[in-house]
């Protein structure tokens, strides 16, 4: 027969806080929120179509040189990311969408 297994100290501490984690990871609303930032991400490389398709044909072209020859073009590319994809504009996104964040989150949960 097997006896019962005692709990350990700081188990019961543990689970809580590994209980803690997984409520946040999978509310409704990050799930609603993550799905927004990936259309929100699609949107950047939308915007940044033109350097990126500069930056592959330099690529193309330069063979194992790419890392000296397309900086510039690698740079174009980083910026315009930044500029389209800072975690700043994506608050603004959430902000100007929040209608649509709500929705989602309400949907989810009734599905």
């Amino acid at each position: 027969m097997s006896q019962p297994e005692e709990e350990k100290p700081g188990q019961s501490n543990r689970a809580q806080v590994k209980d803690d984690g997984r409520d946040a990871r999978l509310s409704f609303r990050k799930f609603a929120e993550h799905k927004m930032k990936r259309e929100f991400k699609e949107e950047a490389i939308k915007k940044c179509e033109q350097p990126l398709k500069n930056f592959g044909q330099c690529a193309q072209e330069s063979g194992l040189l790419v890392v000296f020859k397309c900086r510039e073009f690698n740079r174009k590319i980083n910026e315009c990311m930044t500029e389209h994809n800072s975690p700043e504009k994506f608050e603004e996104f959430l902000k100007a969408n929040q209608d649509e964040l709500d929705k989602r989150t309400l949907r989810s949960k009734t599905a």
